[in-house]
């Protein structure tokens, strides 16, 4: 998944306290959160499932990709956005359609098209202010706290770039010591996941 679990909690809490009580008003803010988190780990969960589909299409060519010399990347590159654009989905990372952000502009905007309704369905849920207004709302609260996000990832990133040693990305040891940094980078600006 582009972000992990516990900061997709964190962002769900965030944006019931940062839109309550102006935006909704909530009996249960613990369920509301769930309820976005919820909304937000489905999303995401679709294109990782895509891309399992196109690792799974792949495996079935390997042998003539190396036959024909075809990069696996660019081959992987080629059936996702044949089935994205097949499938009609809203592609996630932001990397590959150049938002800055790991999650794209365009996901973050799907989202809160499917968040709003979700609250509105919500008995513990009561909106404020017009849906289009909590919508465009949850957009701008919701991308500062990926652009936030994000510099914590890249500082992460860079630490383990700076090590004396190279430590080759997607090792192990690259995992862990991301996961450390990122928590170490999280706790620098008072940002704790379990709360």
């Amino acid at each position: 998944m582009l972000i992990p679990r516990e900061f997709i909690a964190y962002i769900a809490r965030q944006l019931v306290k940062k839109l309550s009580p102006t935006y909704l008003e909530t009996v249960d803010p613990q369920g509301t959160a769930e309820i976005i988190a919820t909304v937000i780990t489905e999303e995401l969960e679709v294109e990782d499932r895509l891309n399992d589909e196109v690792r799974d299409i792949l495996s079935q060519y390997t042998d003539y990709m190396r036959r024909e010399n075809v990069s696996y990347q660019e081959m992987f590159r080629r059936i996702k956005n044949m089935l994205i654009t097949q499938r009609k989905v809203i592609r996630a990372s932001g990397r590959d359609s150049g938002d800055q952000m790991k999650i794209s502009r365009d996901k973050i905007i799907d989202m809160s098209h499917k968040i709003v309704p979700a609250l509105r369905r919500a008995r513990s849920v009561r909106l404020k202010q017009p849906p289009n207004d909590v919508r465009l709302e949850l957009v701008r609260e919701m991308t500062e706290i990926l652009q936030t996000e994000e510099k914590v990832d890249r500082a992460a990133r860079e630490k383990i770039r700076s090590q004396k040693r190279e430590i080759p990305e997607g090792s192990e040891e690259w995992d862990l010591l991301l996961r450390r940094y990122y928590a170490e980078e999280l706790k620098k600006l008072g940002i704790d996941l379990s709360r």
